[in-house]
């Protein structure tokens, strides 16, 4: 079954979940920290489902590696390469604060551990930390209304042979927008001290099946629609833009109604991904605007010939 007909034949929606603002495809716009420095250039991607989150955090492009084989790059693109974030998590709303836990990450420590105080205003959504560390700026993509699809990635296996790919991530699609993460098949064990994985790959540098296991890890984003597919934009691994993120057919829902399997293949291999179903939403709105007040329309009306002189839409 293709994903269009998934969503349109099993709708659900969990009673639980972050507030529909929240939902979509957020670009950060700046992140502004406690010592007066602010970066506005850091590619950062979050997907908001239901009940996880899709995160993606790259440099320029012309500070990506290129695409090639793990052997055959240098010690300082394998550091790029580690300075790479890509995760998913299961996130819990209360109150104004978002926190996330139950990560797949391709980092083997936690850069963000502060939960986000979160207020939405139009399309642009801040984010404060409780400690007063950082601000951040970050604005919904514009996507016609479309479908809401989350699925978090139980395991991805050969099915003549059974050995598994990929442990963990996930797949959301809002609108015009997906992103994907497929876990590492044997997670690297954190080390006691939290030692960062640049470290860890510096000292694995020689080591090609170390680093084979340590980098078979992804977090794409991608641009498009169900009906034709989506194209990768951004990716932890450079081979993997301007291809399909991934096949949106071969779905079949199981005797529970919570979980879906998807038969594919890759690189002539058949495939099967488990996945539990976070959502499956056929159509989100994911409206720019948040609306006023009665009192504050009136205000806005009333002021808009200075208040609406240079205004824009601004992702």
């Amino acid at each position: 079954m293709h994903l269009l007909e998934l969503v349109a034949r099993h709708p659900q929606q969990p009673t639980h979940g972050v507030p529909d603002w929240m939902l979509g495809f957020y670009k950060r716009r700046a992140i502004s920290f406690a010592n007066g420095l602010t970066d506005t250039q850091t590619h950062v991607c979050w997907f908001q489902s239901r009940t996880f989150t899709i995160d993606l955090r790259l440099p320029l492009e012309d500070r990506q590696v290129p695409a090639r084989a793990l052997p055959e790059y240098s010690a300082q693109e394998l550091q790029t390469l580690a300075n790479y974030e890509g995760w998913e998590a299961l996130c819990s709303w209360e109150g104004e604060v978002l926190s996330w836990h139950t990560d797949t990450s391709l980092q083997v420590h936690n850069r963000w551990p502060e939960p986000g105080v979160l207020k939405r205003i139009g399309n642009c959504m801040i984010e404060f930390a409780p400690s007063g560390a950082y601000v951040e700026d970050w604005r919904l993509q514009s996507s016609a209304p479309g479908a809401l699809i989350g699925l978090r990635l139980i395991e991805d296996k050969a099915l003549e042979s059974g050995i598994v790919q990929h442990r963990g991530g996930g797949l959301i699609v809002c609108g015009e927008h997906a992103a994907m993460v497929l876990g590492r098949a044997d997670p690297l064990p954190a080390s006691p001290d939290g030692e960062p994985l640049r470290d860890l790959v510096a000292r694995h540098a020689d080591d090609p099946t170390w680093l084979k296991r340590a980098f078979n890890f992804e977090t794409s984003v991608a641009q498009g629609a169900l009906e034709t597919g989506f194209g990768v934009t951004l990716s932890t691994c450079a081979g993997r833009l301007g291809q399909p993120l991934t096949p949106l057919d071969g779905f079949e829902v199981l005797a529970d109604g919570k979980h879906v399997t998807q038969n594919l293949i890759i690189d002539g291999v058949a495939r099967q991904r488990l996945f539990v179903i976070d959502t499956l939403e056929p159509t989100v709105s994911f409206a720019q605007a948040t609306g006023f007040t009665c009192g504050a329309a009136q205000w806005y009306e009333r002021e808009s010939p200075t208040l609406s002189r240079y205004t824009q839409p601004l992702v």
